[in-house]
């Protein structure tokens, strides 16, 4: 009995959540599409002086930008008044929701629009509408494809930069004299620039008359060591100079990740009889998968915007064989001029690479509830 009437106690005092009136409701929804119409009208205004079809508008989008300032304040005071105390919790993730249309959606679909125009700029003729003739001109372009080809072989080379850095991160993480010494020195690489690795390694080292690798594999018997002549030497170079950076960034995450595994769990596995084969493969690689497919994704996105060390020493070459995706657009913009192509095919890529990640996100979450 004393339960239940405390129960009523606790029911009686538990704070009523205050109601929005009626009318208050109304005039937020009038706030959010009275501003919203007019952000609308002041950018399909704005869209046709760009294009060409009206003569009135803007001289520059600065006009615009502000009528996005104040929709998106508009539409936090129409929450307020609408939702009230919960409205007011919204207004936590409503910066960071225009912020994201500000820098990502509006910038890509202004690219879209980009795309769809013959736009040159060593014509005197201007940008003009071209509908999906960039895009047909696309699958037409067996250098842009080339290039795709090329994105295959060096995404799948994340897989043996990560061997390497998980071998590393074990030996980091054993007991060994100058442990902290050798983590300092492998993470040198990672903290120089692509570019001027680019320069330090591939046009110096590695130059084919003067450098010392050069002057060393003559010394070895190699009679012609221009490791940027044949196509597959020029590639495995470049390789090997994106690998020397990054692999430092895979190795230190795995290495976190080893430093936070629980010890009693490789004591166990040692003293049930495994050995150091049985214990990383059925205890520690488990434990690390997690760690170890984020790092991977995270490298592979970084990977297909591989771009600079490839432009400073091969600009592509020889024969396209180094080329990436984001090289050739490079040169499709500073020697072309054309930026309607151009963007045409960094829209066409980033569509390739949201299916590529979306694929790999769900298979890895697969494999990790199978391991599971």
């Amino acid at each position: 009995m004393q339960n239940s009437s405390s129960a009523a106690d606790a029911g009686h005092h538990k704070p009523a959540s205050p109601r929005v009136a009626g009318s208050r409701k109304n005039v937020g929804r009038a706030v959010v599409i009275l501003a919203s119409l007019a952000f609308l009208v002041l950018l399909l205004i704005q869209i046709l002086y760009t294009t060409g079809a009206t003569t009135s508008g803007f001289a520059d989008w600065r006009p615009i930008l502000a009528a996005y300032l104040f929709w998106a304040v508009a539409i936090g005071v129409g929450q307020v008044v609408i939702r009230g105390e919960r409205g007011l919790r919204a207004l936590f993730l409503l910066p960071a929701v225009f912020f994201t249309v500000a820098v990502v959606i509006f910038p890509t679909l202004f690219g879209i629009y980009i795309a769809s125009l013959d736009w040159n700029l060593s014509s005197l003729e201007g940008p003009r509408f071209y509908g999906f003739n960039n895009l047909i001109a696309l699958f037409h372009d067996t250098y842009y494809w080339n290039a795709l080809g090329n994105m295959i072989f060096y995404t799948a080379a994340v897989i043996g930069e990560y061997a390497v850095a998980f071998g590393l991160a074990l030996l980091l993480n054993a007991e060994i004299r100058a442990r902290k010494f050798f983590r300092v020195v492998f993470l040198l690489p990672m903290m120089l620039s692509p570019v001027a690795v680019s320069w330090m390694i591939g046009k110096s080292l590695m130059e084919y008359r003067f450098g010392p690798a050069a002057t060393l594999a003559r010394y070895l018997g190699w009679e012609n060591p221009a490791f940027f002549a044949s196509p597959w030497m020029a590639w495995l170079s470049i390789q090997a100079m994106d690998a020397w950076v990054s692999i430092p960034f895979i190795m230190i995450i795995l290495l976190a990740g080893l430093q936070a595994m629980p010890k009693e769990v490789q004591e166990a596995a040692k003293v049930d009889g495994a050995n150091g084969w049985q214990a990383f493969w059925h205890v520690t690689f488990p434990i690390m998968l997690p760690v170890s497919i984020t790092v991977l994704i995270i490298r592979i996105i970084f990977k297909l915007k591989l771009a600079d060390i490839v432009i400073n020493v091969t600009a592509g070459g020889p024969g396209g064989a180094t080329d990436t995706v984001s090289s050739f657009i490079y040169r499709v913009y500073r020697d072309r001029s054309n930026v309607g192509y151009g963007t045409g095919l960094a829209i066409f890529y980033l569509l390739l690479i949201i299916a590529l990640l979306t694929i790999l996100l769900r298979l890895s979450n697969r494999w990790t509830q199978k391991v599971e």
